[in-house]
């Protein structure tokens, strides 16, 4: 399978490529700056995996962004780019979940391959806020157990996760009412994650037409807005008088 995958959602900007060569599967990866340097450098990025691995990207199978959650310039960026350049190649798309990436790369870094596990995703949202998911892997499978959250560090709710993975320890880490002994994984989004979850999802029907992918936000909103404010402060006034 040929798949170009990339993420934006963090600080970081994480870019993988897989193509089989002589029936062996290479991988090519990329990671950089992310946040707002990453609508100017994902591109050119892109390019050079592109180019060291020989490939056209009508030859791709599909091409995977990270949908989401996570920063909301950083989801839009790879959205638009992953539309652009599998419109232009007449190829799908594959969105994936960013904490379903977290999940995936604490299988692979910490758990053997046939483990059963459940963990618990955790994405800083600012704002002195979080993104968590809870999954559970059998059998080769990811299942997400629950819905997506927006939390406060205090509300977390273990469940039965057996470890924790993602990039709040550092800003939240004493905050989380959770056993101190719990495996805390520290770590991003990956592209790499995504190459080893496509194939499940794309068996899976997930793939969609580049003008259907949509960014996945969750936070309906990061700033007031100008009605809003205005509206503040017309009442601070009305008190003040």
């Amino acid at each position: 399978m040929k798949l170009l995958a990339f993420d934006t959602s963090t600080d970081r900007t994480t870019i993988a490529l897989t193509c089989p060569i002589d029936g062996v599967e290479r991988v090519w990866e990329h990671n950089g700056v992310g946040g707002a340097q990453a609508s100017s450098s994902l591109i050119p990025a892109i390019e050079a995996l592109m180019a060291q691995a020989g490939l056209r990207y009508a030859e791709l199978d599909a091409i995977a962004f990270g949908q989401g959650p996570g920063s909301f310039t950083g989801l839009r960026t790879a959205c638009a780019v992953a539309q652009g350049l599998a419109f232009g190649a007449g190829i799908p798309v594959l969105p994936v979940d960013t904490l379903l990436m977290l999940a995936e790369q604490a299988r692979f870094e910490h758990f053997s391959a046939a483990a059963s596990i459940r963990v618990l995703t955790l994405l800083d949202a600012r704002m002195d806020e979080l993104y968590a998911a809870h999954y559970a892997h059998n059998k080769g499978l990811w299942t997400q157990t629950g819905e997506h959250q927006l939390l406060k560090p205090e509300t977390l709710k273990l469940g039965d996760s057996q470890a924790l993975a993602g990039n709040v320890f550092a800003a939240y880490g004493e905050r989380l009412p959770v056993p101190a002994d719990l495996p805390r994984y520290d770590m991003l989004p990956s592209a790499a994650a995504m190459l080893r979850l496509a194939p499940a999802l794309l068996s899976a029907g997930q793939a969609v037409d580049p003008t259907l992918a949509l960014p996945r936000y969750i936070r309906d909103k990061v700033a007031k807005t100008t009605v809003e404010r205005a509206a503040e402060k017309a009442a601070a006034i009305a008190v003040r008088q």
